[in-house]
Protein backbone atom coordinates (compact mmCIF):
# COMPACT_ATOMS: atom_id res chain seq x y z
CA UNK A 1 0.00 0.00 0.00
CA UNK A 2 1.29 3.11 -1.03
CA UNK A 3 1.18 6.46 1.21
CA UNK A 4 -1.72 8.13 -1.03
CA UNK A 5 -4.01 5.25 -0.51
CA UNK A 6 -2.82 4.96 3.54
CA UNK A 7 -4.06 8.41 3.92
CA UNK A 8 -7.30 8.27 1.15
CA UNK A 9 -8.06 5.33 3.91
CA UNK A 10 -7.10 6.71 7.24
CA UNK A 11 -9.24 10.25 5.96
CA UNK A 12 -12.06 7.94 4.90
CA UNK A 13 -12.15 5.87 8.32
CA UNK A 14 -11.68 9.43 10.51
CA UNK A 15 -14.50 10.83 8.53
CA UNK A 16 -16.60 8.21 9.03
CA UNK A 17 -16.29 8.15 13.19
CA UNK A 18 -16.85 11.50 13.03
CA UNK A 19 -20.56 10.81 11.34
CA UNK A 20 -20.80 8.38 13.96
CA UNK A 21 -20.31 10.76 16.92
CA UNK A 22 -22.23 13.71 15.37
CA UNK A 23 -25.36 11.45 14.88
CA UNK A 24 -24.99 10.20 18.30
CA UNK A 25 -24.97 13.45 19.30
CA UNK A 26 -27.58 14.94 17.43
CA UNK A 27 -29.85 11.86 19.35
CA UNK A 28 -28.91 12.64 22.64
CA UNK A 29 -29.54 16.49 21.54
CA UNK A 30 -32.94 15.01 20.45
CA UNK A 31 -33.32 12.85 23.57
CA UNK A 32 -32.59 15.88 25.50
CA UNK A 33 -35.11 18.47 23.96
CA UNK A 34 -37.82 16.41 24.67
CA UNK A 35 -37.71 16.48 28.35
CA UNK A 36 -36.55 20.43 27.90
CA UNK A 37 -39.91 20.74 26.30
CA UNK A 38 -41.40 19.47 29.58
CA UNK A 39 -39.66 22.36 31.47
CA UNK A 40 -40.62 25.96 31.77
CA UNK A 41 -39.69 27.58 28.46
CA UNK A 42 -38.55 31.20 29.60
CA UNK A 43 -38.81 33.12 32.91
CA UNK A 44 -39.98 36.48 34.20
CA UNK A 45 -37.20 39.05 35.13
CA UNK A 46 -37.79 41.94 36.88
CA UNK A 47 -35.24 44.91 37.21
CA UNK A 48 -34.87 47.91 39.06
CA UNK A 49 -34.37 50.82 37.13
CA UNK A 50 -35.02 53.48 39.16
CA UNK A 51 -31.48 51.79 41.38
CA UNK A 52 -29.26 52.01 37.86
CA UNK A 53 -30.00 55.20 37.03
CA UNK A 54 -29.08 56.18 40.20
CA UNK A 55 -25.69 54.71 39.93
CA UNK A 56 -25.10 56.01 36.32
CA UNK A 57 -25.91 59.35 37.79
CA UNK A 58 -23.27 58.93 40.19
CA UNK A 59 -20.60 57.55 37.70
CA UNK A 60 -21.46 60.88 35.07
CA UNK A 61 -21.12 62.81 38.25
CA UNK A 62 -17.65 61.59 39.14
CA UNK A 63 -16.52 61.60 35.51
CA UNK A 64 -17.09 65.41 35.28
CA UNK A 65 -15.84 66.30 38.92
CA UNK A 66 -12.56 68.40 39.05
CA UNK A 67 -9.39 66.48 40.16
CA UNK A 68 -8.61 66.75 44.10
CA UNK A 69 -5.49 67.34 45.41
CA UNK A 70 -3.50 65.35 47.37
CA UNK A 71 -4.59 67.04 51.08
CA UNK A 72 -8.11 67.18 49.49
CA UNK A 73 -8.37 63.60 49.08
CA UNK A 74 -7.10 63.14 52.47
CA UNK A 75 -9.27 64.83 53.81
CA UNK A 76 -12.01 63.71 52.04
CA UNK A 77 -10.89 60.30 53.57
CA UNK A 78 -11.03 61.82 57.09
CA UNK A 79 -14.73 63.12 56.46
CA UNK A 80 -15.86 59.62 54.74
CA UNK A 81 -14.18 57.65 57.76
CA UNK A 82 -16.05 59.57 60.13
CA UNK A 83 -19.59 60.24 58.30
CA UNK A 84 -19.54 56.73 57.20
CA UNK A 85 -22.38 55.46 59.84
CA UNK A 86 -24.50 58.42 59.42
CA UNK A 87 -24.36 57.66 55.04
CA UNK A 88 -25.11 53.95 55.91
CA UNK A 89 -27.92 55.31 58.17
CA UNK A 90 -29.31 57.91 55.77
CA UNK A 91 -28.84 55.55 52.25
CA UNK A 92 -31.08 52.68 54.61
CA UNK A 93 -33.39 54.93 54.92
CA UNK A 94 -33.19 55.90 51.43
CA UNK A 95 -33.80 52.64 49.88
CA UNK A 96 -36.78 52.11 52.52
CA UNK A 97 -38.03 55.16 51.02
CA UNK A 98 -37.76 53.82 47.77
CA UNK A 99 -39.68 51.24 48.34
CA UNK A 100 -42.16 52.77 49.81
CA UNK A 101 -43.00 54.95 46.70
CA UNK A 102 -45.55 52.74 44.34
CA UNK A 103 -44.10 51.36 41.56
CA UNK A 104 -44.25 51.83 37.53
CA UNK A 105 -43.87 48.92 35.71
CA UNK A 106 -42.18 49.24 32.04
CA UNK A 107 -42.84 46.64 29.57
CA UNK A 108 -41.45 46.37 26.09
CA UNK A 109 -43.75 45.30 22.59
CA UNK A 110 -41.71 44.77 19.93
CA UNK A 111 -44.10 43.83 16.88
CA UNK A 112 -43.87 42.03 14.01
CA UNK A 113 -46.38 40.90 11.33
CA UNK A 114 -47.55 37.81 13.38
CA UNK A 115 -47.41 39.55 16.57
CA UNK A 116 -45.40 37.06 17.90
CA UNK A 117 -44.76 39.35 20.97
CA UNK A 118 -48.31 38.74 22.31
CA UNK A 119 -46.95 35.57 23.77
CA UNK A 120 -44.47 37.54 25.65
CA UNK A 121 -46.96 40.23 26.81
CA UNK A 122 -49.34 37.62 28.31
CA UNK A 123 -46.54 36.43 30.61
CA UNK A 124 -45.34 40.01 31.52
CA UNK A 125 -48.78 41.14 32.25
CA UNK A 126 -49.61 37.88 34.26
CA UNK A 127 -46.28 38.96 36.46
CA UNK A 128 -47.60 42.74 37.14
CA UNK A 129 -51.21 41.68 37.68
CA UNK A 130 -50.14 39.40 40.38
CA UNK A 131 -47.57 41.80 42.62
CA UNK A 132 -49.15 45.45 41.43
CA UNK A 133 -51.01 47.31 44.11
CA UNK A 134 -53.04 50.18 44.72
CA UNK A 135 -51.12 53.09 42.73
CA UNK A 136 -49.15 51.40 40.86
CA UNK A 137 -49.06 52.50 37.23
CA UNK A 138 -47.94 50.64 33.71
CA UNK A 139 -45.73 51.89 31.17
CA UNK A 140 -45.53 50.34 27.45
CA UNK A 141 -43.19 51.20 25.08
CA UNK A 142 -44.92 50.36 22.04
CA UNK A 143 -43.35 49.96 18.52
CA UNK A 144 -45.27 47.89 16.01
CA UNK A 145 -46.23 47.97 12.25
CA UNK A 146 -49.20 46.28 12.55
CA UNK A 147 -49.67 43.02 10.85
CA UNK A 148 -52.45 39.91 11.82
CA UNK A 149 -55.92 41.57 13.20
CA UNK A 150 -55.95 38.50 15.55
CA UNK A 151 -52.68 38.75 16.44
CA UNK A 152 -52.99 42.19 17.74
CA UNK A 153 -56.02 41.76 18.91
CA UNK A 154 -55.13 39.53 22.07
CA UNK A 155 -52.56 41.59 22.75
CA UNK A 156 -55.29 44.56 22.81
CA UNK A 157 -57.00 42.46 25.29
CA UNK A 158 -54.18 41.61 27.25
CA UNK A 159 -53.46 45.56 27.67
CA UNK A 160 -57.16 45.76 28.88
CA UNK A 161 -56.53 43.78 31.57
CA UNK A 162 -54.61 46.33 33.27
CA UNK A 163 -57.73 48.80 32.91
CA UNK A 164 -60.00 46.33 33.95
CA UNK A 165 -58.18 46.44 37.79
CA UNK A 166 -58.44 49.81 37.18
CA UNK A 167 -54.25 50.27 36.84
CA UNK A 168 -53.44 53.64 35.25
CA UNK A 169 -51.85 52.43 32.00
CA UNK A 170 -49.47 54.76 29.58
CA UNK A 171 -48.42 54.03 26.01
CA UNK A 172 -45.28 55.39 24.64
CA UNK A 173 -44.46 55.10 20.73
CA UNK A 174 -41.09 56.40 19.80
CA UNK A 175 -41.50 55.01 16.18
CA UNK A 176 -44.10 53.67 15.21
CA UNK A 177 -47.70 52.40 15.76
CA UNK A 178 -49.61 51.89 13.33
CA UNK A 179 -52.93 49.54 12.35
CA UNK A 180 -52.63 46.92 14.75
CA UNK A 181 -49.86 48.74 16.86
CA UNK A 182 -52.64 51.22 17.34
CA UNK A 183 -54.94 48.96 18.26
CA UNK A 184 -52.98 48.38 20.67
CA UNK A 185 -51.82 52.18 21.76
CA UNK A 186 -55.54 52.91 21.91
CA UNK A 187 -56.28 50.99 24.95
CA UNK A 188 -54.06 53.34 27.01
CA UNK A 189 -55.15 55.97 29.53
CA UNK A 190 -52.59 58.05 28.20
CA UNK A 191 -50.56 58.08 25.06
CA UNK A 192 -47.41 59.85 23.94
CA UNK A 193 -45.42 60.05 21.16
CA UNK A 194 -42.33 61.31 19.75
CA UNK A 195 -42.72 64.32 17.58
CA UNK A 196 -41.68 61.95 14.64
CA UNK A 197 -43.20 58.44 15.48
CA UNK A 198 -45.71 57.02 12.76
CA UNK A 199 -49.11 56.78 13.68
CA UNK A 200 -52.58 55.68 12.66
CA UNK A 201 -53.25 53.53 9.73
CA UNK A 202 -56.36 52.59 10.72
CA UNK A 203 -57.32 50.50 7.83
CA UNK A 204 -57.51 46.71 6.69
CA UNK A 205 -55.19 45.32 3.72
CA UNK A 206 -54.98 41.98 2.46
CA UNK A 207 -53.27 40.42 -0.84
CA UNK A 208 -52.39 37.42 -2.94
CA UNK A 209 -50.94 37.15 -6.07
CA UNK A 210 -53.32 34.82 -8.45
CA UNK A 211 -51.84 32.15 -10.93
CA UNK A 212 -54.41 30.89 -12.28
CA UNK A 213 -53.77 31.84 -16.00
CA UNK A 214 -50.32 31.12 -15.36
CA UNK A 215 -51.21 27.46 -14.62
CA UNK A 216 -53.98 27.63 -17.48
CA UNK A 217 -51.10 28.25 -20.32
CA UNK A 218 -49.29 24.95 -19.17
CA UNK A 219 -52.51 22.90 -18.88
CA UNK A 220 -52.03 22.77 -15.21
CA UNK A 221 -55.62 22.01 -13.17
CA UNK A 222 -56.14 23.03 -10.17
CA UNK A 223 -58.97 21.42 -7.83
CA UNK A 224 -60.04 22.65 -4.69
CA UNK A 225 -63.42 20.93 -2.53
CA UNK A 226 -64.75 22.78 0.32
CA UNK A 227 -68.21 22.46 1.96
CA UNK A 228 -69.92 25.79 2.67
CA UNK A 229 -70.63 28.51 0.21
CA UNK A 230 -68.04 30.67 1.18
CA UNK A 231 -65.52 28.83 2.78
CA UNK A 232 -62.59 29.73 0.74
CA UNK A 233 -63.66 33.41 -1.49
CA UNK A 234 -60.55 33.85 -3.47
CA UNK A 235 -57.66 31.89 -3.73
CA UNK A 236 -53.89 31.96 -5.27
CA UNK A 237 -54.38 28.80 -8.14
CA UNK A 238 -58.01 28.86 -8.99
CA UNK A 239 -60.04 31.38 -10.85
CA UNK A 240 -61.62 33.83 -8.64
CA UNK A 241 -65.42 34.92 -9.24
CA UNK A 242 -67.10 38.61 -9.16
CA UNK A 243 -69.15 37.10 -6.23
CA UNK A 244 -65.79 35.99 -4.35
CA UNK A 245 -64.54 39.02 -4.20
CA UNK A 246 -66.86 40.93 -3.39
CA UNK A 247 -67.80 38.50 -0.48
CA UNK A 248 -64.11 39.00 0.83
CA UNK A 249 -64.50 42.81 0.28
CA UNK A 250 -67.14 42.48 2.66
CA UNK A 251 -65.13 40.73 5.45
CA UNK A 252 -62.53 43.44 4.99
CA UNK A 253 -65.51 46.35 5.67
CA UNK A 254 -66.60 44.43 8.86
CA UNK A 255 -63.39 43.68 10.22
CA UNK A 256 -62.58 47.50 9.74
CA UNK A 257 -65.85 48.31 10.94
CA UNK A 258 -64.79 46.16 14.16
CA UNK A 259 -61.40 48.07 13.99
CA UNK A 260 -63.35 51.44 14.47
CA UNK A 261 -65.78 50.80 16.97
CA UNK A 262 -63.05 49.90 19.41
CA UNK A 263 -60.99 52.66 18.60
CA UNK A 264 -63.89 54.72 19.42
CA UNK A 265 -64.79 53.22 22.17
CA UNK A 266 -61.39 53.76 23.73
CA UNK A 267 -60.51 57.05 22.44
CA UNK A 268 -64.35 58.87 22.30
CA UNK A 269 -62.17 62.42 21.92
CA UNK A 270 -61.06 61.46 17.95
CA UNK A 271 -63.24 62.17 14.85
CA UNK A 272 -63.30 58.64 14.05
CA UNK A 273 -64.60 59.56 10.03
CA UNK A 274 -61.64 61.68 9.59
CA UNK A 275 -58.91 59.45 11.27
CA UNK A 276 -60.00 55.82 10.47
CA UNK A 277 -59.09 56.48 6.22
CA UNK A 278 -56.15 54.19 6.84
CA UNK A 279 -53.63 57.33 6.58
CA UNK A 280 -51.13 57.49 9.36
CA UNK A 281 -49.66 60.71 10.74
CA UNK A 282 -46.54 62.13 12.04
CA UNK A 283 -46.73 62.28 16.00
CA UNK A 284 -46.79 66.40 15.67
CA UNK A 285 -50.47 65.87 13.19
CA UNK A 286 -51.44 62.67 15.51
CA UNK A 287 -51.79 65.25 18.30
CA UNK A 288 -53.85 67.79 16.88
CA UNK A 289 -56.32 65.06 15.49
CA UNK A 290 -56.68 63.37 19.52
CA UNK A 291 -54.51 59.99 18.27
CA UNK A 292 -52.54 60.89 21.01
CA UNK A 293 -52.34 62.86 24.37
CA UNK A 294 -48.75 64.45 24.87
CA UNK A 295 -45.48 64.77 22.36
CA UNK A 296 -43.02 63.12 24.49
CA UNK A 297 -40.13 60.26 24.07
CA UNK A 298 -40.32 57.44 26.55
CA UNK A 299 -37.05 58.01 27.88
CA UNK A 300 -38.23 61.40 28.95
CA UNK A 301 -41.59 60.30 30.45
CA UNK A 302 -39.49 57.66 32.60
CA UNK A 303 -37.00 60.23 34.01
CA UNK A 304 -39.78 62.26 34.87
CA UNK A 305 -41.60 59.78 36.84
CA UNK A 306 -38.01 58.67 38.71
CA UNK A 307 -38.94 60.90 41.78
CA UNK A 308 -42.22 59.93 42.49
CA UNK A 309 -41.98 56.10 41.01
CA UNK A 310 -39.88 53.24 41.90
CA UNK A 311 -39.50 51.77 37.84
CA UNK A 312 -39.27 48.63 37.45
CA UNK A 313 -38.77 46.66 34.17
CA UNK A 314 -40.80 43.34 33.41
CA UNK A 315 -39.88 41.19 30.85
CA UNK A 316 -40.07 37.53 29.82
CA UNK A 317 -37.04 35.80 28.53
CA UNK A 318 -37.12 32.56 26.89
CA UNK A 319 -35.00 29.78 28.25
CA UNK A 320 -32.32 28.85 25.26
CA UNK A 321 -32.77 25.03 25.52
CA UNK A 322 -29.41 22.45 24.04
CA UNK A 323 -32.00 21.44 21.21
CA UNK A 324 -32.56 25.08 20.04
CA UNK A 325 -29.25 25.96 20.20
CA UNK A 326 -28.40 22.73 17.92
CA UNK A 327 -31.20 23.39 15.59
CA UNK A 328 -30.06 26.91 15.21
CA UNK A 329 -26.49 25.66 14.12
CA UNK A 330 -27.24 23.09 12.13
CA UNK A 331 -30.30 25.62 10.44
CA UNK A 332 -26.37 28.09 9.54
CA UNK A 333 -24.61 25.01 8.32
CA UNK A 334 -27.47 23.79 6.09
CA UNK A 335 -27.41 27.66 4.57
CA UNK A 336 -24.47 27.96 3.78
CA UNK A 337 -24.42 25.18 1.42
CA UNK A 338 -27.99 25.78 -0.05
CA UNK A 339 -27.83 27.97 -3.76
Amino acid sequence: MNIVDFLANYFLFFFKLVTILVSLLLILIIIKGGKDLKKKKGAICFEDLSEEFDELKESYEDLISDEKSEEDEKASKKSEKKWWQFWKKKSESTEDEAKALPKLFVLDFDGDMAANAAQNLKQEVNAVLSVAKENDEVFVRLKSPGGVVNGYGLAAAQLERFKEKNFNLTVAVDEVAASGGYLMACVANKIVAAPFAIIGSIGVVAQLPNFHRLLEKYDIDYEQFTAGKYKRTVTMFGENTDEGREKFKEELEDIHTIFKAYVNQHRPQVNIDEIATGEHWLGSQALTLNLVDELQTSDAYLLSKLEAFRVIHVGYVERKTLRSSALKVLAKIQSRFSY
